[in-house]
Parts: C-alpha cells; sequence; structure tokens
C-alpha cells in the first residue's frame, strides 16, 4: 500500500477518557449501579446544556475527527448508515456489554445481514437502504441519500485534511485505494493546481470509487476486495456519515467550514467562536420517528471552552454552573473523596484500552538519534515506574498495570511481559545499563510532549521523575489537547531536532468484539504519513506481514497472528504500554439519563451521550 496523507486518530480517553476490562475486579460505577436502583424519571424536555472544555474538538468535520470531544459533539449533528446504542454497562461482559458493542440501524433501514439480502452470500457486497425523512436542515429540509455518503468516502484523502484513519478502508473497499492514490497523484504532480475547494470538488467529480455506486437514490452498494468480519463495525464509525453537497464549496474541515456546518443529526451548529465556544440548538428537519439511537431532549447545548484545570472543571459542576467536562479528564486526586461521599454524581465506567501509554518517536534525531536505538528503547521500558503512574492515575481499583499493546478482554490477548520489574516499579539499574550499552554512560536529555491538562501533565511528572533515576532528563512540551494529537502524528516535521523523544496518548479500539483490526493495525503498520497514529513512524516487513494475514483470517485464526503482532512491536519496544483505565466521569445535579439519576456513557463514543440526557427540573 502507498502511503498517503492523513490525520491523527488518538484518544484523549481517547481525546477524553480512561477505561478497564472485566477481568478486574472493581464496583463499574460509584452510587447506585446502572440501571439497577435509583431511577431518573420521565424524561423532561428544554432546558440549555453546559458544557466545560479546555481546548474543545480538534475537528467538526466528521471526515477527520477522531478523538473523543469531536465523538461527543458529532454524535448530535451527524449521522451515519449505522451506530450503538447508549447503555448503561456494569462490566465488559455479559448482554449488557454485547448490546452496547452491537451495531443497530442509524440512517439505515436495517443491519445488512445475509439472510435479509444485505450481505451477498461471498460476503463481498454490501447494500444498505436509507430511511426515508432523515433530512438535511437546509431550506427546504432534503432527503439524505447514498451519493451523499459517496461524497463522504470522496472526501477521505484529499490532501489538506484527510481522513482520520484511511487504512480501515484501503484494506475492506474496492477500488478505494485506487481512487485515493490517484487523488494523490494528481495534487502532488508538477504543476499541479492548489487543492481548493473547486479543485477538489472537480476531482471527485471526475473520479469514482469502483465498489461505491448508488441503484438508487436510497441506496448504497459496497464491494469489498475481499470477506472482512468487522465491515460493519467499520461503517458504523463516525468517518463514516453522510456529507451533503452544499460542503463541496469550502474546503475540508477549514474555518469557513466551520462557519457552514449542516446537520442530519437533532442537534445543529448555530454558533461556533474558536476557542471560546459552541453552541448547538435543535434541528427542526430532525425527525424522532427516524432515529432510534438519538433524541432531543434538551433545547440547547452550549460548550464553553479555555478551561485547562480538571479542579476548576470539577467545581463548576459541583456548582452546577457547568453540566459536563468535554475533554478535561477528572484529577485522581478528587476520586477517593467523591467515592468516600458517595457521590452519585461520580460515575466510573468499564472499558478496554491502553491508557496511558508511552509512544517513541524513532525519527527523532536528539541526542544522536537515541529514540532510534533499541537498547535505548529498552531502557526506558524497565525505567518508567508504572506503580506510581497507576497512583497517579487513581490507584489500582481503577487502574490495571498491564505488559502488552493489546489490551485484556480484545481479540489477540495472551498475558506476558518482556520488561518485568518487581512491582511495577521499575529497575533504574537495568535502565542505566542499557542506556551505557547504547553509548550514554552519562544519561541524556530528551523531550516528551504532553497534553496539558491536569490528569496528562501528573502522569509526565511521574514519568519524569523514573526516567531521572537511571540519568534521563526529560523537558516537558505541554500542549492543548487540540494540537497535542496533530504535532505527534506529525511526520514531516518529527523528524527534525526539539519536537518529541516521548510523548503520553491513550488508544481506545475504534469498536469492541472482532477488533484486532483496531487495536494493532493503526499504531503499527507501516504509514509514515502526515498526521500518521503510528505515531514513531515504526516500520516493520514481518509486522506488516503478520498484520495482512490476520486481516484476511476468520477471527479464531486470527488472534493468534495478533498476539504474534503483539509480541514482535514489544520486542522491537516501539512502545511502553502502562495503564487499562475505567473511566471516571463526573456531571451536575442537573443531568439525568435513562435509568441513571447522572449522565450516560456510550462505550463507542467513550464519553456521555448528549442527546440522551435531560435536566432535572428541581436543579434549575
Amino acid at each position: 500500500m502507498t502511503p498517503r496523507a492523513r490525520n491523527l486518530t488518538t484518544l484523549v480517553r481517547r481525546g477524553a477518557a480512561v477505561a478497564a476490562t472485566a477481568a478486574v475486579a472493581v464496583t463499574a460505577a460509584c452510587g447506585s449501579q446502572p440501571g439497577t436502583a435509583s431511577s431518573s424519571g420521565k424524561p423532561e424536555s428544554g432546558g440549555t446544556l453546559r458544557i466545560i472544555a479546555n481546548g474543545g474538538p480538534d475537528h467538526l468535520d466528521t471526515v477527520q475527527a477522531y478523538i473523543v470531544p469531536d465523538y461527543i459533539l458529532e454524535h448530535a449533528y451527524a449521522r451515519q448508515l449505522l451506530s450503538y446504542r447508549t447503555i448503561p454497562i456494569t462490566s465488559t461482559s455479559g448482554p449488557l456489554w454485547q448490546k452496547a458493542i452491537t451495531v443497530v440501524p442509524d440512517i439505515a433501514t436495517a443491519v445488512p445481514t445475509q439472510a435479509n439480502g444485505g450481505i451477498s452470500a461471498d460476503g463481498l457486497v454490501y447494500t444498505f437502504h436509507i430511511r426515508t425523512g432523515v433530512d438535511w436542515n437546509t431550506t427546504p429540509p432534503r432527503q439524505v441519500t447514498a451519493s451523499d455518503f459517496i461524497r463522504q468516502f470522496k472526501a477521505f484523502c484529499n490532501p489538506v485534511a484527510p481522513v482520520g484513519n484511511v487504512l480501515y478502508f484501503d484494506d475492506t473497499i474496492a477500488g478505494f485505494a485506487s481512487y485515493c492514490n490517484a487523488e494523490t497523484s494528481y495534487f502532488s504532480a508538477k504543476n499541479a493546481p492548489p487543492p481548493t475547494a473547486a479543485a477538489l470538488t472537480a476531482f471527485a467529480s471526475g473520479h469514482q470509487i469502483s465498489g461505491m455506486s448508488a441503484p438508487a437514490p436510497q441506496t448504497l452498494r459496497i464491494r469489498l476486495i475481499e470477506p472482512a468480519s468487522d465491515f460493519l463495525n467499520i461503517m458504523a464509525m463516525p468517518f463514516a456519515s453522510a456529507r451533503p453537497v452544499e460542503y463541496d464549496s469550502y474546503v475540508p474541515d477549514s474555518a469557513a467550514f466551520r462557519q457552514h456546518m449542516l446537520s442530519d443529526g437533532p442537534y445543529q451548529i448555530s454558533s461556533y467562536v474558536p476557542g471560546k465556544s459552541i453552541v448547538m440548538t435543535r434541528n427542526p428537519a430532525w425527525h424522532q420517528s427516524t432515529d432510534q439511537v438519538r433524541h432531543q431532549y434538551v433545547s440547547k447545548i452550549v460548550v464553553t471552552m479555555g478551561t485547562a484545570s480538571a479542579q476548576t472543571a470539577l467545581a463548576a459542576m459541583q456548582a452546577n454552573t457547568e453540566d459536563l467536562a468535554l475533554d478535561l479528564p477528572m484529577a485522581a486526586t478528587s476520586i477517593p473523596g467523591l467515592e468516600a461521599s458517595h457521590d452519585q454524581r461520580l460515575r466510573i465506567w468499564p472499558s478496554s484500552n491502553t491508557s496511558y501509554y508511552t509512544a517513541f518517536n524513532l525519527r527523532s534525531p536528539d541526542a544522536g538519534h537515541a529514540m532510534g536505538k533499541l537498547a535505548v528503547r529498552q531502557a526506558i521500558e524497565y525505567g518508567i515506574n508504572k506503580a506510581d503512574l497507576q497512583k497517579v492515575l487513581g490507584g489500582p481499583a481503577i487502574n490495571k498495570i498491564i505488559s502488552t499493546a493489546i489490551p485484556p478482554g480484545n481479540a489477540g490477548y495472551q498475558p506476558y511481559n518482556l520488561y518485568p520489574t518487581r512491582g511495577n516499579q521499575g529497575d533504574p539499574a537495568k535502565c542505566r545499563s542499557l542506556l551505557a550499552s547504547a553509548g550514554y554512560p552519562h544519561g541524556l536529555n530528551l523531550v516528551d510532549l504532553y497534553s496539558n491538562d491536569t490528569l496528562s501533565s501528573n502522569v509526565f511528572q511521574s514519568v519524569q521523575g523514573s526516567l531521572a533515576a537511571c540519568g534521563i532528563t526529560l523537558k516537558g512540551r505541554p500542549e492543548n489537547g487540540s494540537t497535542f494529537f496533530a504535532d505527534l502524528g506529525d511526520s514531516p516535521v518529527n523528524n527534525k531536532p526539539n519536537q518529541w523523544d516521548l510523548g503520553q496518548p491513550s488508544w481506545y479500539p475504534d469498536w469492541y468484539g472482532d477488533d484486532g483490526r483496531t487495536t494493532l493495525q493503526p499504531l503499527f503498520q507501516t504509514n509514515c504519513v502526515v498526521n500518521t497514529v503510528n505515531l514513531g513512524c515504526y516500520s516493520s516487513h514481518a509486522v506488516d506481514s503478520l498484520i495482512a494475514q490476520a486481516l484476511k483470517a476468520p477471527p479464531a485464526t486470527a488472534a493468534a497472528l495478533w498476539h504474534q503482532v503483539d509480541v514482535d512491536v514489544l520486542r522491537d519496544a516501539v512502545i511502553v504500554p502502562v495503564i487499562d483505565a475505567y473511566i471516571p466521569q463526573y456531571a451536575s445535579s442537573r443531568v439525568r439519563s435513562a435509568g441513571l439519576p447522572t449522565a450516560n456513557f456510550n462505550v463507542n463514543i467513550t464519553g456521555p451521550d448528549i442527546t440522551n440526557v435531560w435536566l432535572n427540573p428541581d436543579h434549575p
């Protein structure tokens, strides 16, 4: 596959969370258990849901959007053919979990199966029928069509702001890679036109993705390269939203684009002031009868940006001046007191993730290209005190230390540890010995890039302290969450001095169940391009081959191949896995949701579903 420009996919999370697995024997939620104890009562209509944020979303365009703040907001204004229910889960096993991770129809009239004729007998052709009455908020309202989905897929490889994860589509949809390669070649050729809105639209109009067609206005047909057991999960990702023809007038996700957003969901963006605020109001063109996933309870949603402190956000929610936090993970120090007081506004939700992990920039020239040396990376594997990080993140009750690239509970997971230390407290002596063998007997200086929120800052300080014990001096480079991920994945810049050597991102699978494609492929398949998810630009022919084999294999066979990928990347010390964590969430006393006396949690958004909350009239 020819590498192409793509946008970044990590999740501070995912942009906003922390999670865990059923293997951890802890209470899944504080206060009353989800769906069992106190009822939240009958849904109320009206009022303004207030959301406090740090940097806010990094993208409004669903093509590029790939962090939790983006997911939370776009769920209100962008719909897909398939989606997921918001279920009050208590663990990552059992019927509630299975229900939460199973795709359901959204804009599609049904989930395609071979039994209903939606999937061909050979598993290569998928047919989606679009509900009548799903409209854009144009004047007058206009039906969403199959062409709107094809338009979205054609926008995935634009050279200005490409899709968050192109690999999912390259490897599945017939003709998609050819279309993208042609677009890349066209706009990178000598004397090529600049990628203006008109030039991008002209290219799209003159070229087709051979595997996508619209045999009728409300029928979308997709032909695959080979059978893919997880293709319905891919189609349920927010990337696969509908895209109105009006967007052809703007460069994707440009300033002008963001001021002319349309909606086919229950809310529409009425006001967007970059770095300051987003206001969403009810979309009059949306009809509840066409949407089994979302609701339109509150009248208005106001996102206010500019708060970096998790403590400030918590205080605002406790005072009911703000209702939810968008991209401000809770400070771990706040959780014990809230648990002790049985504050039912706190919930701790289960999931399965790698949060946090340490990424290495293998292309950095800093300190004599130190990060390109295996022994240096292995030294850091031994040097990081994971037990201290576990404490910083809230303790063992809500954080499980991990030593594998695949988090527990996902396809291919097997427990092993290539870099064991006593009590997971790190081994400074082993770290120093490996550094000396790599040519650094007196240590070295490195740059660590991290998000400037309270929790991530505490993570950096822990890593900084543990590595100082073996002679590594870390210089911190804190950034706003809206730029942090983009800079981590900015490959054209990251081979220059003083960018970053270590980073502290998080990774959450894009779906659960049959999910090897989303736990390993994005992070480790060769893909050193602009805004990559393979943050260190790791490249291994052996790993690429294993990934290719696993993607073609049935789930049972693929699991062993995914495990081998896991082992290979840890032998190469590409990342340091640290924590598989539960997700703390706090909400004001005003917020209610079905079956809960507080906010809900959607495991696939990895955050609250703001279309399924209402406001308690007793707390105006």
